[in-house]
């Protein structure tokens, strides 16, 4: 059974490939857009491809039957007919529900023909990295609900549920909701930051165009779309995140956001 990673040098395709090889599968290829410089697992069978660029992929598909689909709303479906027509049978997309950003790529494979298993995951702990400008310079975050509550999850955790459905022997289709494991505001997370740093910090209530500002060092053109889809547009009751998830389906324990922390310092300490 060749398994694809797609995605495979991104920040959770790395990991995916990792997670794979580590459950004792050994026959895996991954996609790269630059494979001399992709510093790869030498047992992972390496392949030259974007899923961004479909006439790029070639013959990464052949004789694939499991795919890691890494989010690309724009080629998703001609990337999916390719898998199709290649006779891969199971694809474990990383999306969202389809009402939401991701929301294409859902829909997409559902409309495939393929098999599929949806990952579906709570706010990234990593997309706290955004705040490490603010952090050097201030040491005060500006965001405009400091007591928003969710329970983010690390991409370490959600590549080893890819790993987990990849190599299930049930592939039947399901989407897996993910979350972290507590669910924190945005002050406690920066609570949490504070002490992995040993310093420090103050979150600060501030206007939209104020929060568009501030991470925009950080973010770039990406910060106005940041601040009204996810800050503005991304507000789930708590009492409905899957806080067992990674357990339920990974058995390992999940990771908190106060071990992310620690383990991360260096995120938000160097420019």
């Amino acid at each position: 059974m060749t398994i694809l990673v797609t995605g495979a040098t991104a920040n959770i395709g790395r990991k995916v490939v990792d997670h794979v090889l580590a459950a004792g599968c050994s026959d895996v290829r991954a996609l790269t857009t630059d494979p001399r410089r992709a510093a790869l697992p030498p047992e992972v069978e390496v392949a030259e491809g974007y899923i961004g660029r479909p006439d790029s992929l070639g013959a990464a598909f052949e004789g694939v039957d499991r795919m890691y689909l890494a989010p690309s709303p724009g080629t998703v479906t001609e990337v999916l007919a390719l898998a199709r027509a290649a006779g891969v049978r199971h694809v474990v997309d990383l999306s969202g529900e389809p009402e939401s950003w991701w929301g294409t790529v859902c829909t997409a494979v559902e409309n495939s023909g393929l098999s599929w298993t949806h990952l579906w995951p709570a706010d990234f702990m990593e997309n706290s990295i955004m705040w490490a400008h603010q952090i050097r310079e201030t040491g005060t975050v500006r965001e405009p609900y400091p007591q928003a509550a969710t329970a983010p999850i690390a991409m370490d955790d959600i590549a080893a549920v890819a790993a987990t459905a990849l190599l299930a022997e049930d592939t039947g289709n399901r989407a897996l909701t993910l979350s972290g494991p507590e669910v924190l505001t945005r002050v406690e997370l920066l609570d949490h930051i504070a002490t992995a740093l040993g310093r420090e910090l103050t979150f600060e209530q501030a206007s939209r165009d104020d929060t568009v500002a501030a991470l925009a060092p950080s973010m770039g053109e990406r910060a106005n779309w940041y601040v009204d889809s996810v800050l503005t547009g991304y507000s789930p009751d708590p009492a409905t995140l899957p806080l067992t998830s990674v357990t339920d389906i990974t058995g390992r324990p999940p990771t908190t956001f106060a071990a992310w922390a620690a383990a991360n310092t260096a995120a938000f300490t160097t420019a």
